[in-house]
């Protein structure tokens, strides 16, 4: 039986990172990939970063754009911040789940082949 559930969970709610977040899972890139493009917005102010990922040619740059997007949209209605004041804290790629299928080789053999999800995950923080 768990013993005392009620104070830890209320220590871990204030021991929570207080800063607005986006998090999108079980994305059909390789974080190999996704990490070329959010190393680029890393540190960079929302408006900036925005602007990057809209002229950046990679696969994954609309993907990390409507991230983005959301986590601006999740501290103005729900922390109340201002747009401004916000810049790019975090931002990390994790691998997922990996879908493994077979691709048909020569002689009646198989070869696997391993498509590789990920999950991205962006922090904002406010300046002031």
């Amino acid at each position: 039986m768990a013993t005392r559930t009620r104070e830890k969970t209320e220590a871990r709610k204030q021991g929570a990172d207080k800063r607005p977040r986006a998090i999108a899972k079980y994305i059909r890139i390789s974080p190999r990939k996704v990490k070329i493009v959010i190393d680029l917005i890393r540190g960079k102010q929302v408006d900036q970063a925005a602007a990057i990922l809209m002229y950046t040619p990679k696969a994954a740059a609309p993907v990390v754009l409507k991230l983005l997007n959301s986590a601006i949209a999740n501290a103005e209605n729900n922390l109340g911040l201002s747009r401004e004041d916000l810049y790019v804290a975090e931002v990390y790629a994790n691998p997922g789940p990996t879908l493994k299928r077979y691709v048909a080789r020569s002689r009646g053999s198989a070869s696997p082949m391993l498509k590789r999800t990920s999950h991205i995950t962006v922090v904002l923080d406010s300046k002031k």
